[in-house]
């Protein structure tokens, strides 16, 4: 049985401002933006290449057991590129407010950059040179 992380609810404050971000700043796709039930709005945003994609949603929290999320108060989301100096051209260019990348170590995915959303919530962009020329799951499958 395979298990795919497809879906990550996001804690956000405006719905509207948070899709503008993501899909202005960040150049993520809109594949929903619907009331998906009464009372509940959806909007679901994938970043280009990716098999995972955002939910924002406004009463989402109150399906779920445990407490709501705070805006803001999501850390650590990580998002991969290939190429770090070409991703953070790109997000300036679309005025995204990030640090200039940073190699932590010099093996490759030891590169990082980080910005926040306009709630606060905080994200990774890392760099895996590896990932030009192999499929992430033939990288995740071969990996020692």
């Amino acid at each position: 049985m395979e298990y795919t992380l497809e879906v990550i609810p996001l804690p956000v404050s405006d719905i509207d401002r948070a899709k503008e971000f993501y899909r202005d700043k960040l150049g993520f796709h809109v594949d929903i933006d619907q009331e998906v039930m009464p009372g509940m709005r959806i909007v679901q945003l994938t970043p280009p290449g990716s098999g995972c994609s955002i939910a924002l949603a406004d009463t989402l929290w109150e399906t779920m057991d445990g407490p709501t999320p705070a805006p803001g108060s999501y850390q650590g989301l990580q998002l991969c590129v290939a190429d770090a100096k070409a991703a953070h051209d790109e997000l300036t260019a679309r005025g995204l407010e990030i640090t200039e990348p940073v190699a932590h170590a010099p093996q490759d995915g030891g590169t990082f950059m980080y910005f926040k959303d306009p709630d606060g919530n905080g994200w990774a962009i890392q760099e895996y040179r590896v990932r030009a020329d192999t499929p992430l799951r033939a990288a995740i499958v071969s990996a020692p």
